[in-house]
């Protein structure tokens, strides 16, 4: 199942956008009983949604610090 999550899970109070990937808490919770294309279509308006939160994560997510360790980054 395709997923958008970075392992950055905070939530944006303001906008109610977790910093990571920009879905909202509800969405999160119910990312597992959505149909393909509900997935695919909230993935869609992620990136704008990142675009309105306050702040951008500061540390190093797992992903990165991973890939970083792996030589790909």
């Amino acid at each position: 199942m395709e997923s958008p999550c970075i392992l950055v899970c905070s939530i944006d109070m303001k906008t109610g956008y977790c910093f990571g990937c920009g879905r909202t808490r509800d969405e999160i919770g119910a990312w597992t009983t959505y149909s393909d294309q509900e997935r695919r279509d909230i993935m869609a308006g992620l990136p704008a949604r990142l675009e309105t939160v306050e702040r951008k994560p500061r540390r190093e997510t797992r992903r990165q610090r991973m890939a970083r360790e792996n030589g790909s980054a």
